[in-house]
């Protein structure tokens, strides 16, 4: 029974909030939390293209580091046979040790520099998926933003409406019962106004989701139009 009691209230105080909140304050705290996640997907985005980027840097450290090493055993090596030529074991012993050292410092760079190609390819995948992420999301952004425009037009004419219906009926109370029935006036112009609409929505009805589908590539076909007009007089 209490879980009885909780659930309607939530649901009565839902129901309230929904009643009592402004429309144009909801539709600018959807935009502004959209516009918070859209910063907040490319403050990460960034981060994942700047480990790109660093792990570029250390590739190219990376292979200096590979050559240098490499380069040092190859000296050491010929030291080595110039000493064994010239007779001289002690000069041997010094270059072998040194050229062994510098192999061993050899391999572990080349296997740090492996790794990190490895990882460079990972970021890089990582990376364009952040970009398409992003564009994504802004793309969704600048949706939500006209979608914006289009509902606070909507409710400047429901306010609209609201106006005259208010004045039709103070005047509606205000006229004298010899005066015309505004009321019977009034239902057959929202009669008339029904009709024409529920003809027009019969002749337009589609499914939602064809719809939207729809929606999007008229607009993005007519955004490419506009931007193939635009290369035209640049000469692009």
């Amino acid at each position: 029974m209490l879980r009885r009691w909780i659930a309607y209230i939530k649901s009565w105080f839902k129901s309230t909030s929904e009643q009592v909140m402004d429309p144009e304050i909801e539709i600018q705290s959807s935009i502004d939390e959209a516009k918070t996640r859209d910063q907040a997907l490319r403050n990460q985005a960034a981060k994942v293209i700047a480990h790109k980027t660093q792990l570029n840097s250390q590739i190219e450290r990376g292979a200096d580091s590979v050559g240098e090493a490499k380069e040092m055993a190859k000296q050491a090596l010929l030291k080595a046979e110039e000493a064994k030529t010239a007779g001289d074991e002690a000069g041997v012993a010094k270059w072998t040790q040194a050229a062994q050292s510098l192999a061993m410092k050899l391999q572990a760079a080349e296997n740090n520099l492996g790794s990190l190609k490895n990882q460079y390819e990972t970021a890089v995948a990582q990376a364009d998926k952040a970009k398409e992420a992003v564009q994504s999301n802004a793309m969704k952004v600048q949706e939500l933003s006209a979608r914006r425009l289009e509902m606070l037009g909507s409710i400047e004419q429901a306010k609209m409406q609201e106006a005259v219906n208010n004045a039709v009926q103070s005047m509606s109370t205000s006229i004298s019962d010899e005066g015309p029935n505004l009321d019977a006036i009034e239902d057959k112009i929202e009669r008339r106004k029904a009709e024409a609409m529920a003809k027009a929505e019969l002749h337009e009805v589609t499914p939602e989701g064809a719809e939207d589908e729809l929606r999007r590539a008229v607009n993005m076909t007519e955004a490419d139009a506009k931007l193939d007009e635009l290369r035209a007089e640049l000469g692009l």
